[in-house]
C-alpha cells in the first residue's frame, strides 16, 4: 500500500485519481506513526519549493522522512525537496540527493515555465522505467530544474539544457514530470514504483 505525505503542498487529487484508475491502494500520512502503515511513500508537490519545504518542516515529519529505508517517490516539487538546495527562495531542502535545484534562465526560443509534453531518456535497467521506451513523452510544468549528474540522474530531458527528469539515491526516487498526468507511460511508472 502507498502512503501519500499530506503536508498541504501537493496536488493530491490528480495523484489519487491516477492511483484509483490503476487499482493501487493508498492512504494519507499525517503523522510519524502512519509511515509504518505503508510499504511505499509518495511526496507530492506543486508550487514554490521554499514554501513546500516550510510546510513539510512544520509537520515535524522531516527527520522520519530522511530516515526511511522503504521506497520513496518525490513528484515535481516533491522531487525538488529531495535535493540539497533550491534557488527558489534560496531554500535549504532535505539534502537526501546531493544536487541543486536551479532556475531556468531565459532560453532562446524556449518559454519558462517548461510546460507540456517532452521526451524523457531513461537509463537502461532503471526499475522505475520498466516497460517504458527511452524517449517516451511525459507531462511537465516547472520553472526550476534539478541539475544533471550521472551519479544520481536516472533519466534526463532536454529543454535548451539537459536536466534531471528522474533521480535516485538508494531508496529515494524523484521525477520532475507528473506521471499522474502522463497517460500510459505515467501509469506504467506508478505501477513500477508500486512494485519496487
Amino acid at each position: 500500500m502507498i502512503g501519500i505525505v499530506n503536508y498541504g503542498a501537493g496536488n493530491i487529487f490528480s495523484l489519487t485519481a491516477a492511483l484509483d484508475r490503476l487499482g493501487l491502494r493508498y492512504g494519507m500520512i499525517n503523522s510519524e506513526a502512519e509511515f509504518d502503515l505503508y510499504e511505499k511513500i509518495i511526496i507530492p508537490g506543486v508550487g514554490h519549493a521554499g514554501t513546500a519545504m516550510q510546510k513539510l518542516s512544520d509537520t515535524g515529519l522531516v527527520p522520519k522522512i530522511k530516515s526511511l529505508n522503504k521506497p520513496v517517490l518525490g513528484i515535481c516539487v516533491g522531487m525538488q525537496l529531495l535535493t540539497e538546495f533550491s534557488e527558489e527562495g534560496n531554500s535549504q531542502l532535505l539534502d537526501i540527493v546531493p544536487l541543486k535545484t536551479l532556475r531556468f534562465r531565459e532560453l532562446e526560443s524556449k518559454k519558462v515555465p517548461h510546460m507540456g509534453w517532452n521526451r524523457v531518456y531513461s537509463n537502461s535497467g532503471q526499475p522505475l522505467f520498466n516497460g517504458i521506451a527511452s524517449g517516451a513523452y511525459f507531462y511537465f510544468v516547472h520553472s526550476y530544474f534539478i541539475e544533471f549528474n550521472p551519479n544520481f540522474t536516472v533519466a534526463y530531458c532536454d529543454y535548451g539544457i539537459k536536466f534531471s527528469a528522474a533521480i535516485q539515491n538508494n531508496n529515494f526516487y524523484g521525477v520532475q514530470f507528473h506521471p499522474e498526468k502522463s497517460g500510459e507511460a505515467g501509469e506504467t511508472l506508478l505501477k513500477n514504483f508500486a512494485n519496487l
